[in-house]
């Protein structure tokens, strides 16, 4: 091969690495977090939970997606606000740069009414911990995916949740909504009635 033709292919593909590199970096991936950029998301998960003490059963489950579904239902999706009531034991709203801290003793157990406290009528967020069957809610996660997608209520079919915003969540990719199912089952369980609303078998 002559040293042009050499020279030729080496600056070919150089500039094509080049390429390729400046379009990775204006898509916002710098290339260590894999091919879906997903590890800076499931360390912020994990830390979220250590931060706040959130103790995690990682036994037989996906610890990706634990730690991305962490991240999603804490840092992305806000469950805390509504699914615990309530939400914090520190107050992150008292004044500017308070510090936070969770409502562990039932986080995720649901009880925060949206409407007049007492009327029958009023709707009342759920417990999304793990039941005594190990399901978040009870469901299965076809279930769970189902009422994610669609916002049907699983307590009573045909109708549509009033207060979750499903419209928000049912855009999101099978593996979101396998993350958050993963990391609700990994959460403490709180036992039924903590809140004062009884658990649905």
């Amino acid at each position: 091969m002559k040293p042009n033709v050499v020279v030729r292919i080496v600056a070919s593909v150089f500039i094509l690495s080049l390429g390729m590199a400046i379009l990775g970096a204006e898509d916002g991936h710098d290339g260590h977090d894999g091919p879906d950029g997903d590890a800076s998301r499931i360390q912020a998960g994990f830390n979220y939970a250590r931060a706040q003490g959130i103790r995690l059963n990682l036994k037989g489950k996906d610890r990706e997606l634990v730690g991305l579904g962490s991240y999603l239902v804490n840092a992305a999706g806000g469950c805390n606000d509504c699914h615990t009531a309530p939400p914090f034991t520190v107050d992150p709203y008292e004044f500017l740069g308070a510090p936070k801290q969770i409502n562990i003793n039932c986080y995720l157990a649901g009880g925060t009414p949206f409407g007049p406290p007492g009327d029958p009528a009023t709707p009342v967020s759920r417990d999304i911990t793990p039941w005594e069957d190990g399901k978040p809610a009870g469901l299965t996660f076809s279930q769970f995916r189902h009422v994610m997608r669609t916002g049907e209520d699983p307590d009573n079919p045909g109708q549509v949740l009033e207060v979750m915003p499903w419209p928000e969540y049912q855009s999101l990719i099978d593996r979101d909504l396998r993350a958050i199912y993963e990391y609700l089952t990994a959460i403490p369980a709180i036992p039924a009635n903590v809140r004062g609303v009884p658990r649905e078998s």
